[in-house]
């Protein structure tokens, strides 16, 4: 796992072992990116239920403002910092060990760009997508990862622009309602 491009270009990433490990492919994170790629330079970006923390470092490296990388587990947390200082971008990046209810309920900063990729199957990304879209600013976007056979929700404060679909993974991309075109 490395980062494709900007100014961490190439930088090798270290990841979490086990069996309940799911790392963004390269072949998603390219395409994840192809499709968030102008919503990134100078923007505020939300890395929730981070693991290694590879789409913030990602998203930070190709010109984000900062990003917010979040995780509840300790040995996330300690992947995640060893990334951050691996990577050189530690002035624009905030590590947070906490829960992502009780961040999100907490936060008082805006977000441009938000990747949630919970735990596959257990209902998670139906809680955090609203509690997400409240720390969103109206023009932002989220961008959710998820099994191609789990149920999202069809609308929140923020309304399901697309779906792409990457064999057995899904990104659902929301958007807030005002920018919706009708």
């Amino acid at each position: 796992m490395r980062i494709i491009t900007g100014s961490a270009r190439g930088a090798k990433l270290s990841t979490l072992e086990g069996e309940d490990v799911r790392p963004t492919t390269d072949r998603v994170k390219q395409a994840l990116f192809n499709i968030v790629q102008f919503q990134i330079e100078g923007r505020n970006v939300l890395d929730l239920f981070a693991g290694s923390g590879q789409l913030g470092l990602e998203a930070v490296s190709r010109g984000a403002k900062c990003a917010v990388l979040v995780d509840t587990a300790q040995n996330a947390i300690d992947v995640i910092s060893a990334n951050v200082h691996h990577t050189n971008l530690t002035s624009k990046v905030k590590v947070v060990h906490m829960d992502y209810a009780s961040y999100l309920m907490k936060q008082d900063m805006l977000f441009d760009l938000a990747f949630l990729d919970p735990p596959y199957h257990k209902g998670i990304l139906e809680k955090a997508l609203p509690l997400t879209a409240e720390v969103m600013n109206e023009g932002g976007i989220i961008v959710c990862e998820h099994a191609a056979d789990e149920p999202v929700p069809e609308e929140a404060d923020f309304v399901k622009r697309r779906t792409y679909q990457y064999g057995k993974i899904m990104l659902t991309v929301y958007e807030h309602r005002n920018m919706v075109a009708e």
